[in-house]
């Protein structure tokens, strides 16, 4: 079997990728037609930022898997891959700590203006009447959006500054709250008005595309820091300009809705000239790599072994299965292929199977979760085999 890695990769695990028998081919930057073509024989297909499009899930004719060494999975067309039955994993929250410190950064960057003074330093420039001016982070209400594992990340970092934590999230409930030693905010603009920095880390979702917009930035305070680490489209970067000029809101941006697909290429948005911006580097630190490159070598080691799907992102929540049908049997070749074949015979579905072994491996249960039920014909004629101990149908609830 084959495993397809097309961007950077820490060689130390591709080292064990190999040793799980794997043919590891690793081209960093692959892509177009050339991907096109590589894909069409593995098994496994390993991105980080590089995007995986329908043509090249239509081409990968024998593709298992992709695995985003990451966590965010935008740059994947899942529902494609869901359609040809190909899991697509992620990495989530290795990368927590890592986007936490640049957010942290950031915040402290604004506040202190650290670039400009280093800039005016390297121009042979010392002004410190001018840079002497800063507010302090210390008792100042940091309003998170988005609270999870790197939001959570955050929080520790801004307590341990000295700052008040206030945040929203869809599934922040006031006992979590509680137990996490920080505000609850009741929507996104209300945490805005109450914040004197607003830092964001949503994941990229339909419901979440522009939900920084207009109302958020006219309910912040003239003059506070906002910050993006988490992914570009979640924010109007039309209402972010107005708010800096009308405002003063001071923005730390480390992702952008027009950014380069390429690790290096020109960058001419000129929200670029307005914030304290990073070249999309949150989770690149070699902690973070590390501890996703391990992760990617787990999900791949145990998929392998036991056909567990570690931190798969496109199963199927919910069914349509309606009943479920247990079938106890003696573990002999041919019983489940029977009552497959009566179940195809009459048009019932098998949305979900799965056949449990019994200590000393004489007996099994074998639990299939049905489109539609049964009729008592057809679970006599199930029964009539000497190889089955029992049949039972369940309602689905």
């Amino acid at each position: 079997m084959k495993a397809l890695i097309i961007d950077k990769f820490q060689e130390e695990s591709l080292g064990e990728i190999r040793g799980l028998g794997l043919e590891v081919i690793y081209e960093p930057g692959c892509s177009g037609e050339d991907l096109l073509r590589k894909v069409k024989d593995v098994h496994f297909l390993i991105v980080r930022s590089s995007e995986v499009r329908k043509p090249v899930i239509d081409a990968a004719r024998q593709l298992a898997m992709i695995i985003r060494a990451g966590a965010g999975t935008n740059t994947i067309d899942v529902k494609d891959a869901s359609a040809r039955g190909i899991y697509v994993a992620n990495c989530p929250g290795k990368n927590s700590v890592a986007v936490a410190e640049l957010a942290m950064g950031l915040i402290l960057a604004i506040d202190r203006r650290i670039p400009d003074n280093v800039a005016e330093l390297r121009r042979g420039k010392w002004n410190k009447k001018e840079f002497s001016k800063a507010d302090g982070l210390m008792g100042k209400t940091l309003g998170i959006v988005g609270l999870g594992q790197i939001g959570r990340e955050l929080a520790a970092r801004a307590a341990a500054f000295g700052m008040n934590v206030v945040a929203w999230s869809r599934s922040l409930t006031p006992e979590m709250a509680e137990e996490l030693g920080i505000g609850r905010c009741d929507s996104v603009e209300a945490l805005a008005a109450a914040a004197d920095v607003v830092s964001v880390h949503l994941a990229l979702a339909p419901e979440t595309k522009g939900l920084i917009g207009k109302k958020v930035f006219d309910a912040m305070k003239k003059g506070a820091i906002f910050i993006n680490t988490a992914r570009g489209e979640v924010v109007d970067e039309k209402a972010l300009r107005e708010a800096i000029e009308r405002k003063g809101i001071r923005a730390g941006l480390d992702v952008y809705r027009s950014e380069p697909a390429a690790a290096t290429a020109e960058f001419g948005d000129d929200i670029a000239q307005i914030v304290y911006g990073t070249h999309h580097i949150g989770a690149s630190t070699e902690q973070a790599q590390t501890a996703i490159a391990r992760e990617t070598v787990r999900i791949l080691r145990d998929f392998l072994a036991s056909g567990v799907v570690h931190n798969c992102v496109n199963l199927c929540r919910k069914s349509p299965a309606s009943c479920q049908l247990l079938v106890r049997h003696y573990d002999r070749v041919g019983v489940l292929a029977g009552v497959f074949d009566i179940l195809k015979e009459n048009s019932i579905n098998i949305q979900e199977v799965e056949n449990t072994i019994f200590d000393g491996a004489v007996a099994a249960c074998c639990k299939m979760r049905l489109d539609s039920a049964p009729a008592p014909g057809v679970l006599a004629r199930i029964g009539e085999n000497k190889d089955i101990i029992n049949v039972d149908l369940l309602e689905v609830s």
